[in-house]
């Protein structure tokens, strides 16, 4: 489908993405993807924004990923969204009947009838046709944008889904999977939560953004559900012929010393169970990517390599794939979906555990955000390091989780836990002022 394109010079490109995003809330469908300037392979542009819904699709999980697959053909356009962790169930013989509280739909994906991309200095307009006679005012409008909030949000009181010694008893449990050879590793989350609370969505990003600036950055608007999200991981690219995918398993905290700051990130780097983690969920994404992959394509790039971010040092291996000829680009997520970083291994063994040990229905959480070009590539974060929101019943959630492996112990993944919910719970709180090293 045909857009029209026009382009303009920007001077204060921070000021014009909080204005896009002021802007964007007014709209009842928006999706926001922001790099941070982000130093990392693979970048197709730095931010981009897509609004207004031409056409959609939203569905529970069954047949979600022909659902998916027949609207990404017909529509042959840019299609923005997110798969939720649910759509497991489409797939595998799995349920999710722990309990939701944000009542996100399973699959959602939407034609934007507008798309503004951010690269360099450029604010670059693709409209529809039916709505290129709106660039001009919508550009005069973002430029003078500004928060419009009617109401003040409130104080937030958050709540632990599962207490500290329930905790420990359910990776306790866990453990005993692992010591009888059910499974080698499990993510096992857990959620933070607040009711009856009345949250500015918009700000809510722009804090957590502050804080993290993160390379798969989002801001996510369907009527009154949102997510604010800090992710540090992208799920799975396709560019032509070739997939990346760059799990993340291995998290240390940063210090404020430089010298100390360095050290740890060595030692992040040597950990055994940190690598260990990493390098199972490495074996599983290069078994998944193989179902569509030619034959010894499956390349690992990067292996365990510590890239460092506001809050938290990470481990960050790189796997990449050459797809076979007439793979539909639906069949490389769902042949890999979940993403092993939120599961384990083996993938279906670890999630009929974890469903049944977990409290929450994950929803989008741990599930993955993005977008298709016209021409069938795509690139999706994975969901996490997020707050999400339902202003309808005023429900706020995050959820934290971390690879329990033989090696673990309760008490340093509970604090693994903490320390990547931090981000989320000074967002909430508004503890913004305190150091974020």
């Amino acid at each position: 489908m045909q857009r029209t394109i026009r382009t303009f010079q920007i001077q204060n490109m921070k000021e014009l993405k909080k204005n896009l995003l002021y802007w964007s809330n007014s709209f009842e469908v928006a999706l926001w993807l922001d790099s941070n300037d982000y130093d990392q392979n693979y970048s197709s542009f730095d931010a981009v924004l897509a609004i207004e819904e031409f056409t959609a699709i939203q569905t529970d999980y069954e047949n979600a990923f022909e659902k998916l697959k027949e609207f990404q053909t017909i529509t042959q356009d840019y299609i923005f969204g997110y798969l939720s962790y649910d759509i497991k169930n489409d797939t595998e013989n799995l349920s999710s009947n722990n309990f939701d509280g944000l009542h996100f739909d399973d699959l959602f994906f939407f034609q934007p009838q507008k798309i503004l991309f951010l690269k360099g200095n450029t604010l670059e307009f693709q409209y529809l046709k039916i709505v290129d006679d709106e660039i001009e005012k919508d550009f005069e409008t973002i430029l003078t944008k500004t928060n419009t909030t009617a109401s003040a949000p409130s104080e937030v009181n958050i709540k632990l889904r599962i207490h500290k010694d329930e905790y420990y008893q359910k990776v306790s449990k866990v453990l005993e999977h692992i010591h009888r050879g059910d499974i080698y590793e499990a993510n096992f989350c857990q959620e933070f939560y607040a009711e009856d609370c009345k949250l500015d969505p918009v700000k809510a990003y722009l804090d957590l953004n502050e804080i993290s600036e993160p390379p798969f950055a989002t801001f996510f608007k369907k009527e009154h559900h949102f997510l604010a999200s800090a992710s540090p991981e992208r799920y799975l690219k396709k560019e032509g012929s070739k997939i990346i995918s760059q799990p993340i398993k291995g998290t240390a905290k940063r210090l404020v010393s430089v010298v100390d700051d360095q050290k740890i990130a060595a030692d992040l780097y040597r950990d055994e169970k940190e690598r260990a983690e990493n390098i199972m969920i490495v074996d599983l994404v290069r078994n998944d990517l193989a179902k569509t992959a030619k034959k010894g394509s499956v390349t690992v790039e990067e292996l365990c390599k510590v890239y460092s971010f506001k809050q938290v040092h990470q481990l960050i291996s790189t796997v990449t794939s050459e797809i076979k000829q007439d793979v539909h680009p639906v069949d490389v997520i769902r042949d890999s979906f979940p993403m092993g970083s939120m599961t384990g291994a083996p993938k279906i063994s670890a999630m009929k555990i974890i469903e049944k040990l977990e409290e929450t229905k994950r929803g989008l959480y741990s599930g993955a955000i993005g977008y298709f070009t016209p021409k069938g590539d795509f690139d999706f974060n994975v969901v996490i390091r997020s707050i999400l929101y339902n202003a309808e019943n005023n429900y706020v959630s995050f959820s934290v989780g971390g690879a329990i492996t033989s090696k673990s112990t309760p008490e340093k993944e509970y604090e693994e836990c903490l320390l990547k919910a931090k981000a989320m719970k000074m967002v909430l709180t508004k503890k913004v002022s305190e150091p974020t090293y």
